[in-house]
């Protein structure tokens, strides 16, 4: 069971919001992102760092093993929407495999919503790429 840490600053998430019609958040609707691939030692504060450059941050929390207190190398960023509407989408297109203590980190849109989750809306797994093949690769040749 993922344990979670103290959020930086302190301040309540915003609720959860309704998605676009294409099963996409908009920037106004959605202020919450799902950060990945993240070193073990990466902090919230230097996440808050890096993710206050592009607007107002309400919370980080990085998800860790509550037995051990490691990274799980995952964390969430949520951004304070009524005062920046944009700020989660300027996040994702300007900081999506940016490097983070020399790993380069994955942005995606939080869907904290079950409904979405279970809207038949997935991921394609692919294996046994070459090495050269990175997440930025992918995202480039898949994304449109």
């Amino acid at each position: 069971m993922a344990a979670v840490s103290p959020v930086v600053p302190p301040a309540a998430a915003p609720p959860a919001a309704p998605e676009a019609a294409a099963g996409q958040p908009t920037p106004a609707a959605n202020s919450s992102l799902y950060v990945g691939d993240l070193e073990r030692d990466v902090t919230e504060q230097q996440l808050f760092e890096m993710f206050s450059q592009v607007g107002p941050v309400a919370s980080i929390r990085v998800c860790r093993d509550a037995v051990t207190r490691r990274s799980l190398g995952y964390a969430y960023v949520n951004y304070n929407g009524s005062i920046d509407p944009g700020a989660a989408e300027r996040a994702l297109e300007s900081l999506n495999f940016s490097p983070l203590n020399g790993k380069p980190i994955r942005i995606m849109w939080s869907h904290r919503d079950p409904s979405t989750r279970k809207s038949g809306a997935g991921n394609v797994y692919i294996k046994n790429l070459d090495k050269s093949i990175d997440n930025k690769a992918l995202h480039d040749t898949f994304s449109a």
